[in-house]
């Protein structure tokens, strides 16, 4: 999938467990993204921080087993691994009730860390991990540095400004939204428009930004690439949970576009993949080239 060309991408952010009524989960949307970019055949590194505990020892032993870098997640004395309570409604869309502090709101960065940014392709960071003040220091340190900088905005009420998150869109290369974040950011920086087409420009006139994508549920995605606007309509699936397909969706878009793949091609197999993780419970299923290959011609047909 890859033409050949390994990315070598860091993931900087939150690490933590995500918790269901029966059992929990690994998560955060950067785990999230790196783990999915490694199956694709890049080189992931993590950056992040969890407790001196058992969840966070799990944590990193289950990582490391997935084949990512994981000597830059540094252990806390002081704040626990990260837990966040994730509630499903009948559609299976999540709410999520965000412990704080947690180890990941207090990453300091080491040598090793700058150096794996210094060398990689792709930097990959959210908003969530700017709630706190420690967290968000070493993210502006790392976006001083030469690297494609991805922006995954994930708002998650109270845990963010729109001060910040206006910074963090103006040192991106690349944004990603869903259509309601869009929409609500857009309000705020007082945008005219009402489309998210329309949006999506505005943003590319007002930020330092040249790429960006929304993803739009189960309507699939727009992606702005180049100058031009891409679209997919979405893959029909039943529903399991939504917890993570935004983030392998991300994961597959980037991964292809910087590999050299066509626009629309990078955007509709995202949006198939992204399908086939909400059919499946979790962040982080095990999903087959064959079986993303097998929905998007489905749909063709």
């Amino acid at each position: 999938m890859n033409n050949g060309k390994n990315l070598k991408a860091v993931a900087y952010g939150e690490v933590l467990w995500d918790v269901f009524e029966n059992e929990k989960k690994i998560g955060g949307a950067p785990l999230n993204v790196a783990l999915r970019m490694k199956t694709f055949g890049c080189e992931v590194a993590m950056i992040s921080c969890v407790g001196k505990d058992k969840d966070g020892e799990a944590i990193i032993n289950q990582v490391k087993s997935l084949g990512l870098e994981t000597d830059a997640i540094i252990k806390s004395e002081d704040f626990p691994t990260g837990l966040v309570n994730v509630t499903l409604n009948e559609r299976g869309s999540a709410s999520y009730e965000i412990a704080y502090p947690s180890a990941w709101d207090k990453i300091v960065l080491n040598d090793l860390a700058k150096n794996l940014v210094s060398e990689a392709d792709v930097l990959i960071y959210g908003s969530l991990i700017c709630r706190d003040q420690v967290s968000r220091q070493a993210l502006e340190e790392l976006l001083l540095m030469d690297v494609y900088k991805v922006f995954d905005v994930n708002l998650r009420k109270p845990h963010y400004s729109y001060e910040i998150l206006i910074q963090l869109m103006n040192s991106a290369n690349f944004i990603k939204f869903n259509d309601e974040e869009l929409l609500e950011i857009a309000a705020e920086m007082h945008s005219p428009f009402e489309s998210l087409e329309e949006n999506m420009l505005f943003f590319a006139e007002k930020t330092k930004a040249t790429a960006m994508c929304v993803t739009k549920g189960k309507h699939g995605a727009i992606l702005l690439w180049e100058g031009q606007l891409y679209k997919n309509e979405g893959y029909p699936v039943r529903v399991s949970d939504t917890v993570g397909a935004g983030d392998s969706f991300l994961a597959a878009l980037i991964t292809s576009l910087l590999t050299g793949k066509a626009p629309q091609t990078a955007i509709d197999f995202a949006c198939a993949i992204g399908a086939l993780v909400a059919e499946a419970p979790g962040a982080n299923p095990d999903i087959s080239l064959s079986a993303i290959e097998n929905l998007m011609a489905k749909v063709k047909v």
